[in-house]
């Protein structure tokens, strides 16, 4: 006698099929968020000493992007982006406790990373392929 470990003689052929969907659904509201107005909104949330992403961060693709950011940590943050290559600051500013911004920035195919400026957080590296 074998063992069910196999997921479609498990759950058979329509578990296999109701899985599928649900992955597809996933990607498509991944989709349907980056193409809205041509511009893609991030969401991160800033806890004490590290940040939280409630989106994938890839894949990017070059274009308009706003980080939009809430203070958790309990105390007075900011938050930062920037250019790996040269160290250019795209977008930089303060947040006081509760509060949530908006930072809008033009990604181009390249290297990048975000912070908070004040508090002691790592960088976040992450990456932007062509449009």
């Amino acid at each position: 006698m074998f063992r069910r470990t196999n997921t479609v003689l498990q759950y058979g052929f329509g578990g296999l099929v109701a899985l599928s969907a649900l992955v597809l659904i996933g990607v498509m509201q991944v989709d349907s968020v980056r193409a809205a107005a041509g511009e893609t909104t991030i969401h991160l949330v800033q806890k004490n000493g590290y940040f939280e992403s409630k989106d994938a961060m890839y894949p990017l693709k070059a274009g308009e992007y706003t980080f939009e950011v809430a203070n958790e940590s309990g105390r007075d943050v900011g938050f930062q982006v920037q250019a790996i290559k040269g160290g250019k600051t795209l977008a930089m500013g303060p947040l006081k406790i509760g509060e949530t911004k908006s930072f809008k920035v033009t990604l181009a195919a390249g290297d990048y990373r975000y912070r908070c400026p004040i508090n002691p957080t790592p960088w976040y590296d992450f990456s932007v392929d062509k449009g």
